[in-house]
């Protein structure tokens, strides 16, 4: 007889469950401690795990005495204030609890009547959600199309690409599949990879993208989008998407929905907005401004996993035409059929994702707004965007550093300044590094017309305005620290350099000395050797060859003079 299984009974969970509590809100408490980016090296987190896993069952304390030896040390804190990094990844302890609510429950809610109330809280949510960013009446559960909570606004990026063909063929891709040779979707080189991953996915290969120039604020240009969907129009091709974005991934730039949309629907293309970072920003009825002409989209997706207080996955997802997605998407096998579906009645939402199964998402995102309230999300957004605006202006008026792109929201791109005989990109991401070893503060980096600049992404729940200055203030000292080095690197060049020449100096006067020696003596030479040729003059020297002044006589002068004979004894 087999033995029973050690389910966590529901006391046993009462009591763990609140140590994992205190576990979790400790480590809040204690966030500023440990240094932003972790600090461990490849396989560091493998090897401080056993190599099986374990025969017998183990106390849930041991688990939780591992959360900080092994797990800690091996993350990345994304809650931390001096968490700068990419775009924001909050969380909140509304949405943990949500979560925990969500985990708890363990509801599948693929179909309606597999849990109605997972399926209507999510509608309903959505519908408010809507409401609160201004999106036009269409995305709205009451009219034709209505709203999702997507894993990912990858995820999202892909279903729109599916019901963009979907609707191009007429249907034909659920039947014959995709025409790649024939299809054509548009994207500026801001665009984030998920879109060139989708179109991967979706079978049509990246031969199919068009890339749109850009203007001087790295915003897709209209008039360039016009031009290629004329072009391959006239060419026998289909154009099926645009992508537009709001709030792009490098600089936050953004795409003038405005503009584009009308030239998206003179050529039969659905424009579809990515505005995964920036979308959420509209609770503020002042930053709206930022995505007019959202009435033009065919769907739209933001991330309230970024920047709305509310953990991963929570991505929010619209469509103006629930029958494009759905027909690309529904598949229905009789062991799925019930009597509600059949009907007509009910929304599905397995037929509104890739997958099939999908977890409670709505409920974090129900706490989330029930805890905060709209004003509550609005003060946030407002928050980081004010941060990040006293950080440009204390750049812009630092001749250190210079504003690389516009910023509208909260993030800022910074080019620090270096002198023309330093690398200016290896310098920077010198100091990017030096900044992130440090453990204070965790920054990314992106390049801004082929030039490397430090993106700062303010957002984080716990970021105040003390924790923006002091990220300016260690650019600052890494800056001066470099800069210095770098004088000093190019003082030391330049005191070689002198030696160098003065070296060269010494050895160039040496070689002319030697050379004038060298011709002297070849010249003394050629001198003696002429006057030993020539022969001597009369009366110039004796007969033992030395001269007459006092010195012995030459034969010649011994023969020409008188002899005396010798006087005899």
């Amino acid at each position: 007889m087999s033995e029973p299984v050690p389910h966590m009974t529901p006391e046993e969970f009462r009591q763990h469950g609140h140590e994992v509590v205190d576990w979790i809100a400790d480590y809040w408490t204690r966030l500023e401690s440990f240094p932003v980016r972790s600090r461990v090296s490849p396989g560091d987190v493998r090897a401080a795990l056993p190599p099986s896993a374990p025969e017998h069952g183990e106390p849930f304390s041991a688990v939780l005495a591992d959360l900080d030896r092994v797990v800690l040390p091996g993350v990345t804190h994304w809650q931390h204030p001096g968490f700068l990094a990419y775009f924001p990844a909050n969380t909140s302890g509304p949405s943990v609890l949500g979560d925990l609510l969500s985990a708890g429950l363990g509801v599948q809610g693929m179909s309606w009547v597999t849990s109605p109330a997972a399926t209507e809280l999510e509608q309903h949510v959505l519908d408010w959600l809507a409401d609160l960013l201004g999106l036009p009446a269409s995305f709205r559960s009451t009219g034709t199309g209505g709203g999702v909570v997507q894993d990912s606004s990858s995820g999202a990026n892909l279903v729109a690409l599916l019901a963009a063909l979907h609707r191009a063929s007429g249907g034909g891709t659920v039947r014959s599949g995709v025409r790649p040779e024939e299809c054509t979707v548009y994207v500026s080189a801001e665009t984030h990879s998920s879109m060139e991953k989708a179109v991967r996915i979706a079978g049509l290969g990246t031969d199919a993208i068009r890339v749109v120039e850009v203007d001087g604020d790295l915003a897709m240009r209209p008039a360039a989008l016009a031009a290629r969907l004329e072009r391959d129009s006239a060419r026998g091709f289909r154009p099926v998407l645009v992508c537009a974005t709001v709030g792009t991934t490098s600089t936050t730039a953004i795409d003038p929905l405005a503009e584009l949309g009308p030239i998206c629907r003179r050529y039969g293309a659905w424009l579809h907005v990515d505005a995964a970072y920036a979308g959420v920003s509209a609770v503020a009825p002042e930053l709206r401004s930022l995505q007019a002409g959202v009435e033009e989209a065919d769907s739209y997706t933001t991330d309230a996993h970024k920047w709305l207080l509310t953990g991963f996955d929570a991505t929010l997802f619209w469509v103006a035409d629930r029958a494009a997605l759905t027909g690309a998407l529904a598949i229905l096998p009789e062991y799925l059929r019930n009597t509600a579906t059949d009907a007509g009645a009910v929304v599905d939402y397995r037929d509104w994702q890739i997958e099939l199964g999908r977890r409670f998402r709505a409920l974090k995102l129900w706490a989330v707004l029930r805890w905060y309230g709209a004003e509550g999300l609005r003060a946030h957004v407002r928050s980081g965007v004010a941060l990040a605006q006293d950080l440009a202006g204390w750049a812009d008026g630092d001749d250190r550093f210079e504003v690389a792109a516009p910023h509208p929201l909260s993030l800022v791109c910074l080019r620090p300044r270096w002198p023309a005989d330093v690398d200016a990109d290896v310098a920077t991401m010198t100091l990017l590094e030096r900044l992130n070893d440090g453990g204070e503060v965790f920054l990314t980096h992106t390049t801004v017309r082929d030039q490397v600049v430090l993106r700062v992404a303010v957002g984080a729940p716990t970021t105040t305005r003390a924790h923006v200055e002091r990220a300016w203030t260690l650019l600052c000292e890494g800056h001066d620290w470099l800069a210095a080095d770098f004088a000093e690197q190019a003082a030391e060049r330049a005191r070689a350099e002198a030696e160098r020449r003065a070296a060269a100096e010494r050895q160039a006067e040496a070689q002319r000395l030697a050379e004038a020696e060298e011709q002297a003596e070849r010249q003394a030479e050629v001198g003696r050797a002429a006057h030993a040729d020539e022969p001597p003059a009369p009366g110039d020297e004796t007969a033992t060859g030395e001269t007459t002044t006092g010195e012995t006589a030459t034969e010649e002068e011994w023969g020409a003079a008188p002899v005396t004979p010798p006087v005899s004894g």
